[in-house]
C-alpha cells in the first residue's frame, strides 16, 4: 500500500498518473497547501521541504520498515524501480528517460512555476519578470517540441519522462503558450490526455476541490516563505 500525500498541483498529478497507469494500490491523504496543511509536523516528518507530493511505501522491496520519499521526480523514479514499469531496464534507454526526467525537474517545472507566479499571483506586474519566464517557458516548449518531432513519446516508449512533463503542459494557456506553435507537443499532449489513467488521475483531483479559501492568506502561505519559516 502506498500512502500519497497529495494536492491538486502539476507535481501532485505526476504521481496519481503513474499510480493509475501501473495499478498500484494507494490511498490519497490530502494536504491542502492553500490552508497551510503542508506545515503540520506529521507531514514535515516525511517531506522536510514542506512541499507535496510525498509518499510512504508500507511494502518496500527490501521487506523492511516503511519508506518515505519526497520530491516528485524521486517518487517517480522510486515507484518505477519498485514496479519495473515505465522505465527501461537497458542502460541506454534508461539514461535517456532519466535525462528528460531531470530536464523537467530542473527546467520546465521551475520555469513554468515562475511564469505562473509573476503572471497570475504576484501583487504587482513586473514586465521584465513576466517576459523573462514566458520566454524561457517558450524556449523549453521548443526543446520538447523538437525532441518529439520524430518519436511518439519523449524518450521512446511511454515513461516517467512523459508523466513528469505532461502536467506542466496542461497549463499552457496560463503560461502564455499556444500549442498550435508546437505541433509535436500538441499531438503528444492529446495522446496522453486521452489515456484512461490520465483521465482517472484528473478525476481524483476534481473530487478534492474544496470551498474557496482566503486568497490573501493562501498567497502568504504559498509565496511568502523564507529561512525563518524553517528555522525558529
Amino acid at each position: 500500500m502506498i500512502e500519497l500525500y497529495y494536492w491538486t498541483t502539476p507535481n501532485g498529478h505526476k504521481i496519481t498518473i503513474f499510480l493509475e497507469e501501473v495499478g498500484l494500490q494507494y490511498t490519497i491523504i490530502p494536504v491542502n497547501i492553500g490552508a497551510g496543511e503542508q506545515f503540520k509536523p506529521e507531514f514535515l516528518k516525511i517531506s522536510p521541504n514542506n512541499r507535496i507530493p510525498a509518499i510512504v511505501d508500507h511494502e518496500p522491496a527490501d521487506g523492511g520498515a516503511p519508506i518515505s520519499v519526497f520530491e516528485s521526480g524521486a517518487i517517480l523514479l522510486y515507484l518505477a524501480e519498485k514496479t519495473g514499469q515505465l522505465i527501461p531496464q537497458d542502460l541506454r534507454n534508461r539514461t535517456k528517460v532519466l535525462e528528460w526526467l531531470f530536464w523537467q525537474m530542473a527546467g520546465l517545472g521551475p520555469m513554468a512555476g515562475q511564469n505562473h507566479h509573476f503572471s497570475a499571483y504576484a501583487p504587482e506586474k513586473i514586465e521584465y519578470a513576466i517576459n523573462r519566464y514566458v520566454n524561457e517557458t517558450g524556449r523549453l516548449y521548443a526543446v520538447l517540441n523538437k525532441q518529439l518531432a520524430d518519436r511518439e513519446f519523449v524518450a521512446g516508449d511511454y515513461s516517467i519522462a512523459d508523466i513528469a512533463a505532461y502536467p506542466w503542459i496542461v497549463g499552457y494557456e496560463r503560461q502564455s503558450q499556444n500549442l498550435e506553435d508546437f505541433p509535436h507537443i500538441k499531438r503528444w499532449f492529446e495522446t496522453i490526455k486521452a489515456r484512461p489513467a490520465t483521465i482517472r488521475a484528473y478525476e481524483k483531483a476534481e473530487a478534492l476541490k474544496t470551498q474557496a479559501l482566503d486568497p490573501d492568506k493562501s498567497r502568504d502561505l504559498l509565496f511568502n516563505q523564507s529561512a525563518k519559516t524553517i528555522q525558529p
